[in-house]
């Protein structure tokens, strides 16, 4: 029974968006409500009755049966919507079957490719193009996209609900743009899967650090965005280079009890290297524009954490890397990144004297950063600063790589490495 309910939360974050988009395909965006309805109802009739008959052999053809089923019910009992939206059916009910509701995978490609679009019009701001994407297309809750904007929820709520009302307004049209129109949506769609990405890859709106099927599910937008010849872009390849160099090292980073393993201690063997090499191959697709993107540097980053030496070299290129990534675009966690890479390099000393310069009191991993810079320098300040990060961490998967570190330290067990 509870693996029947991780299978249906998983098609819920896969399949969800897929039927959304296909459905708002054919009645038009200004009738989204009326298409998510249908697909809730969907989830809630998979829900009540496979928790009496069981799984169903072929779930996903389950779900677009139903979720076709409740579509034509729908327009068959709303003539004045079936009228208004797919005009010609009229008279009979009967032929409302006749309406060919499209579940191919060719259609729901070509839906769900609209959809990102039709989402990031220029007409609503970036954070909203952004929040009604996870929420939409990545099936993200309000609580999830308010922890990615560290946002309140009221406020993510009013926010998505004004944009959709915005794009009613304007007729935002459910149609793959032109070049131009690409170009000026293509930044916050990437952000989107970034965003999505990074949610799977490191959690912080559950206690697991780890969720695997939201990277998937990021990898799969992206690719479609690679497969499509109008979006095959250098960033596009970029981004996608990333999610396959930090998917690679996923057996290695949590260990058999569900506890986060740091880079330092990872198993190398345990990483995927038909991933790296994908991740290598769209990292080469990526260089063959013009332009440095964040995403080019940090798919370069995610790289050289795939290289199993740890020369002075390697960290070296990380450091250099980073310094690059915050002239272009400065972020708290990238600086925390490259205080690292600067102790790998140059040493603890010189690190700890920049890290104490960010200065970010209110993180619990900037503590940690100072407790494993501490470490082996001064065992006093490193324990304090990790029993600070401890009170700040909030999930648990936090606490207990904080919690190793104490242990370690209080069994003497460190390393000296400065």
């Amino acid at each position: 029974m509870q693996e029947d309910k991780q299978i249906l939360h998983h098609l819920y974050r896969t399949e969800k968006s897929k039927i959304t988009a296909v459905l708002v395909k054919l009645f038009g965006f200004e009738h989204i409500e009326i298409a998510e309805d249908i697909v809730s109802d969907t989830f809630l009739a998979a829900t009540e009755t496979w928790q009496k008959t069981g799984l169903p052999i072929k779930p996903i053809a389950w779900l677009y049966t139903v979720a076709k089923n409740k579509a034509r019910d729908y327009l068959k009992h709303n003539q004045v919507f079936l009228d208004k939206v797919i005009p010609g059916i009229k008279g009979k009910q009967s032929d409302v079957y006749e309406i060919e509701i499209d579940l191919s995978p060719q259609n729901i490609v070509d839906s769900q490719l609209q959809m990102m679009f039709a989402i990031c019009h220029p007409s609503i701001s970036k954070e909203a193009q952004i929040g009604l994407s996870l929420k939409i297309l990545c099936g993200f809750s309000i609580e999830e996209i308010s922890s990615a904007f560290l946002t309140k929820k009221d406020t993510i709520q009013k926010r998505l609900d004004r944009a959709k009302l915005k794009l009613k307004k304007d007729k935002a049209e459910m149609v793959f743009p032109n070049e131009d129109e690409i170009h000026k949506r293509l930044e916050a769609v990437l952000i989107t899967l970034y965003l999505l990405f990074n949610e799977g890859y490191y959690s912080i709106s559950t206690n697991k650090s780890l969720r695997k099927d939201l990277c998937l599910e990021a990898m799969r937008l992206n690719f479609l965005l690679v497969e499509n010849e109008n979006t095959n872009l250098p960033q596009v390849n970029a981004l996608l280079s990333l999610m396959c160099f930090h998917s690679s090292r996923f057996e290695a980073r949590i260990d058999s009890n569900g506890i986060n393993i740091l880079y330092d201690d990872q198993d190398s063997r345990l990483w995927n290297r038909p991933l790296i090499e994908k991740g290598e191959y769209f990292l080469s697709k990526a260089t063959e524009g013009k332009e440095i993107t964040k995403y080019h540097l940090e798919a370069a980053i995610a790289y050289w954490h795939t290289v199993r030496s740890d020369s002075e070299d390697k960290w070296e290129n990380i450091l250099q890397l980073y310094n690059k990534l915050l002239v272009l675009e400065y972020s708290p966690m990238a600086a925390l990144n490259r205080t690292l890479a600067l102790a790998k390099s140059r040493g603890k000393k010189v690190a700890i004297l920049e890290a104490q310069k960010l200065s970010l009191k209110n993180h619990f991993l900037y503590y940690s950063l100072l407790g494993y810079l501490f470490t082996g320098l001064d065992q006093e300040m490193a324990l304090a600063h990790f029993n600070t990060a401890l009170n700040l961490a909030k999930t648990v998967a936090d606490k207990n790589v904080i919690l190793k570190y104490i242990q370690k330290l209080s069994d003497g067990k460190v390393n000296t490495w400065v």
